[in-house]
Order: structure tokens, then C-alpha cells, then sequence
């Protein structure tokens, strides 16, 4: 039997801190217990966790589509950095994707992570070699190697098919 999700990211933790990001992605599709996850971490650890949609977007409402896209890094950058604590946690990341905002998620992701560690979802997938988000031909589809981030899986391969549920 697998190990609970919140027992594989915080086993995840300590190898971040020797990391030059220190960021831990979960990855999963939606409804495999990311979120949950993030809140029992917060709850037990004390660990701000922050809602990227929910908070960075009313960062942003009020900008051209144009200054979104100039201003989305640094307002992600201050968001972070009014949180305290070694440990961050952020859900709810699909608003980096964005087309509109034209950022790379993951190079945001690791910047913020350089000085803390950084535990962010990922609604993707994930295979031997390839970190994705969105299928190939999506405007918002991104392709990464894995190697390019400390990943915990939402759910393990062989039980994948069983825990997933549709939306």
C-alpha cells in the first residue's frame, strides 16, 4: 500500500533543501487530493498556503491584458514574500498557464523556490521522462523533463485507473 500523499511530500522536504530550487511539485489531475494534502500539511505544520487563482487574480483584475503579462511575476513574487516561514505551500496554480499571462510556469515556480521551500500543485501528468500540463494542441499545454523538479506523484501508477474519478 502507498504511503499518504502528505507522508510522500514532507519525505520530499528534506532532499528540496539541498536542491538549488527548492520546489516540490504534486502532480495529479484534479480530484486525486492535491488540495487535500496541502491542507492537512498547513493545518499540521503551521505552513501558509496560499490560493494562486483566488489571490494572485484579484492581484490582477484591475490591469490590461498587457500589464498582466508584465506584472504577473513580480505580483507572484510579493504574494509569496508577505507569507512567512521556511515552508510554503500554493494550490491552485492554474492561472500561471494562462495564455494571456505568456509566463512559464515552471521557471516562476522555481524562482520563488530559490531562498524557500516551495510545495506547489500541478494539475498534469507525469510519466518516466515528461512533466505535463494540458494535452498536446491545448493553447495552454507545457512539456517539461522531469528531471527539472523534485516531484511527488498524487497517485502512484498502479492505482491511478482506480482513484481517479471524472469530474
Amino acid at each position: 500500500m502507498a504511503a499518504p500523499l502528505t507522508s510522500r511530500i514532507l519525505e520530499k522536504i528534506e532532499p528540496a533543501l539541498l536542491a538549488y530550487h527548492r520546489l516540490v511539485l504534486v502532480v495529479g489531475p484534479t480530484r486525486t487530493g492535491k488540495t487535500t494534502a496541502l491542507r492537512e500539511l498547513a493545518q499540521e505544520r503551521g505552513w501558509p498556503l496560499v490560493n494562486v487563482n483566488l489571490e494572485l487574480s484579484k492581484r490582477l483584475l484591475e490591469l490590461t491584458t498587457k500589464q498582466r503579462a508584465l506584472r504577473a511575476p513580480r505580483l507572484l513574487g510579493e504574494l509569496v514574500h508577505s507569507h512567512s516561514g521556511d515552508v510554503l505551500l500554493l494550490d491552485n496554480t492554474e492561472l500561471l498557464f494562462s495564455t494571456e499571462l505568456q509566463q512559464d510556469p515552471l521557471r516562476l515556480l522555481q524562482g520563488l523556490s530559490r531562498n524557500r521551500t516551495v510545495v506547489a500543485t500541478w494539475s498534469g501528468e507525469l510519466d518516466d521522462e515528461k512533466l505535463r500540463y494540458a494535452a498536446p494542441g491545448h493553447p495552454e499545454h507545457r512539456q517539461y523533463q522531469r528531471s527539472q523538479a523534485i516531484i511527488v506523484p498524487a497517485v502512484d501508477a498502479q492505482r491511478r485507473s482506480e482513484t481517479v474519478r471524472p469530474d
